[in-house]
């Protein structure tokens, strides 16, 4: 009998211990001042702040700027990366590394997974993004560096949900500088781009689409 009431105690926590998902530990390290190497010969210096992205104890990134919630379950951070500057023929002995700002990564607390996020003609040197909700807008710069874009992505959607050209780049020399950050607004959810040198425009997002706002919804902000 002792031995039944045994193993259906041990069965009773295993059940227990399947049933109940593991916590994952997520946090961020202390900030670290930073410089990123900026201009036509990347001569000047710009103080940034990073920190280390930790799940479980283990190292899994460096960050920048402030998270941005998602879900109760998920956010959004800004990643950067360290760059070998070293040339074939430098001291291999002595590092040659530098920040880069780089795209923006996917966190999951409840599974602890780390995921890049994928956004269309994001450029990590002049584009800057704004998030609301599960979108995320910024003018994103084309391949070849002609084409200015307002671009409108949400997770979980392979292509954009907007892709307007706003026109030619202005060849700027300072990161963010073909484009304010957008403004977003909502009831209507509405999204606003403001080009450097060029008048601001107005998009209206409904769902997975999304397209000039009307004259009342361009002016109702």
């Amino acid at each position: 009998m002792r031995k039944q009431l045994l193993v259906l105690a041990l069965c009773c926590s295993a059940s227990l211990a399947w049933a109940t998902p593991r916590q994952h530990a997520i946090g961020f390290g202390k900030w670290m001042p930073a410089k990123l190497f900026i201009g036509p010969n990347e001569n000047t210096g710009l103080d940034i702040k990073i920190r280390p992205l930790y799940v479980d104890g283990k190292l899994k990134d460096f960050t920048t700027g402030d998270p941005h919630d998602v879900t109760d379950r998920t956010f959004v951070v800004r990643r950067v990366d360290r760059v070998n500057d070293a040339l074939p023929d430098d001291d291999r002995a002595v590092p040659r590394w530098k920040w880069q700002r780089s795209g923006w990564l996917l966190v999951d607390r409840s599974t602890g997974r780390v995921s890049n996020v994928t956004l269309p003609e994001f450029d990590p040197y002049y584009s800057v993004a704004a998030w609301y909700r599960d979108y995320v807008a910024y003018c994103g710069v084309s391949d070849s560096g002609e084409r200015l874009y307002a671009m409108v992505a949400q997770l979980g959607s392979r292509k954009p949900i907007l892709k307007k050209e706003l026109g030619a780049p202005k060849g700027k020399d300072l990161p963010e500088s073909e484009c304010a950050a957008p403004e977003w607004q909502r009831q209507p959810i509405r999204v606003t781009f403001t080009p450097a040198g060029a008048q601001p425009v107005t998009f209206a997002v409904h769902g997975r689409s999304a397209g000039a706002a009307t004259d009342e919804e361009a002016t109702n902000q």
